[in-house]
């Protein structure tokens, strides 16, 4: 970690934003690598060649979290009918059971990632949720099951900040954008794949029937689906040993040794950065409950079975926002090329301003073919602008702190938006509108509250960051000077 001006562990006031390289390294000494890792690197970037062979990996594991993750929100219903649930019970299942434990284990594990050897801490997170999620299907009671959903969670807690500390560690800062768009692959391929596979498998089981096996007797079909899903992860575990580890990127930055608080302290003396990213994001994230209802949305509202949803909505999403990604990464090198440095934060606003009117519209069309199209669009927005808030958080933040900072990151994205959004969901439905077939209003209610809120409040960062990236690519210019003399 990094180290303090001061034997109290106070820390000494941040150069202004904007202020010249030369002060900036006067107040900001290197920090240490740590000693179990790679050492820190101050020359040329490994390989490309090598650098998007990791990029490959780690998409992939992604792709497995989140099929692994996404695929219950297709088979609640039946799970509900099973099991004999309330819609906040059910949401239970889709959110905290999952989520919650992130702050039970993904959290205190973070300092690990800036400390110890990534690939192998990955490798361990996707043995541990793999296994769990195929013991969910074997789940025969509501609490065996919210059990399992944890263990889930627990294991998928460090693979978002790890792939992102990896990846940063093999691209500069002008080309980490596009490959945090290469890593996001991996985030639609699972977000589609667990519908589109999912409702695929739902067909054939109903088709072929359902194995019995010994001392668990016959599995009902979404337990058979759980298994078929969660086992072949495994395999990419082993995958994760043939990636090279990156040496570590030096970030003058002056950070208190502390686990977790360093990394707070740090963004709470940047407030004008981080603020806006992480409270639009926890905004943003109370919206997200409705993406999780989607299989039961559309079997209320318009009669769409889970299949037949999952088949339809699965290729809406991996279309649409396969697409978005290319445009997205498209744009932001164009706006590169004319100078912006804050381009990325700009693709942010604009494509979430743009995605606003058509989400509050989804709920309310007469027809699912209707709603499915606004969804496309939804899907388009977010293949843009997902992948830009990871990496604008990557671009400003140290290295000796990354993973921390992203594992605060994803916490609210997940224990908010995976955990709490579902719940808030499902509780407006209960005891707002009080009947199960008024959902849609649950969620066009908190479209209407949440997105354009969190829309406000991320745009209060734009002159922020942009300062911040112009004084960081100063102090490389300087650095790089001086080191070519």
């Amino acid at each position: 970690m990094g180290s303090i001006a001061g034997e109290d562990g106070a820390l000494p006031p941040p150069p202004p934003f904007g202020a010249p390289a030369a002060a900036a390294e006067a107040v900001l000494p290197v920090s240490a690598a740590p000693a179990d890792a790679p050492s820190a690197a101050t020359g040329p970037y490994p390989p490309e060649r090598e650098a998007w062979y990791a990029v490959g990996v780690l998409a992939l594991a992604t792709t497995f979290a989140m099929l692994d993750q996404g695929i219950l929100g297709l088979l609640i219903q039946q799970i509900i009918v099973d099991f004999q649930l309330t819609d906040t019970q059910a949401s239970l299942l889709l959110g905290p059971a999952f989520a919650f434990v992130y702050v039970l284990v993904g959290i205190p594990l973070s300092p690990l990632i800036d400390r110890k050897v990534r690939k192998r801490i990955i490798a361990i997170g996707i043995t541990v949720w793999s296994l769990a999620t195929a013991a969910c299907g074997l789940a025969s009671s509501f609490v065996q099951l919210f059990i399992a959903r944890m263990v889930v969670g627990a294991g998928e807690s460090v693979n978002g900040p790890t792939a992102y500390s990896i990846v940063s560690d093999y691209f500069s800062r002008e080309k980490l954008p596009k490959a945090i768009y290469g890593l996001q692959v991996g985030s639609v391929a699972g977000s589609g794949l667990s519908l589109l596979l999912g409702g695929a498998m739902i067909y054939i089981i109903a088709a072929l029937g359902t194995p019995t096996l010994p001392f668990v007797g016959e599995l009902r079909p979404w337990q058979t689906v759980m298994m078929a899903v969660g086992l072949p992860g495994l395999l990419v575990a082993l995958l994760l040993l043939t990636m090279k580890e990156p040496p570590r990127r030096t970030f003058r930055a002056q950070v208190s040794k502390v686990p977790v608080w360093g990394a707070v302290q740090y963004m709470g003396l940047h407030f004008a950065v981080f603020g806006p990213l992480f409270i639009g994001l926890t905004l943003g994230a109370l919206d997200s409950g409705g993406r999780a209802w989607g299989a039961a949305f559309f079997e209320r509202t318009y009669g769409w079975s889970p299949a037949t949803y999952g088949v339809a909505a699965g290729v809406v999403s991996i279309v649409a926002m396969l697409a978005g990604l290319f445009l997205g990464s498209r744009w932001v090198d164009r706006l590169q090329a004319r100078g912006h440095v804050d381009a990325p934060y700009r693709v942010i606003l604009w494509t979430r301003a743009a995605n606003i009117p058509f989400a509050i519209a989804m709920p309310l069309m007469p027809t699912p073919e209707l709603a499915l199209a606004c969804n496309a669009v939804g899907f388009l927005t977010l293949g843009m602008s997902g992948p830009l808030l990871n990496a604008v958080m990557l671009i400003v933040a140290p290295n000796q702190i990354r993973g921390q900072v992203m594992a605060l990151y994803l916490f609210i994205f997940t224990v908010i938006g995976q955990g709490l959004s579902p719940v808030i969901t499902g509780a407006t439905t209960d005891y707002i509108f009080t009947s199960p077939d008024d959902l849609r209003w649950s969620i066009m209610l908190l479209h209407i509250i949440f997105l354009p809120t969190a829309l406000a409040v991320t745009w209060f960062g734009w002159k922020p960051y942009r300062r911040e990236v112009e004084r960081l690519n100063a102090q490389d210019a300087a650095e790089a000077a001086a080191a070519n003399r």
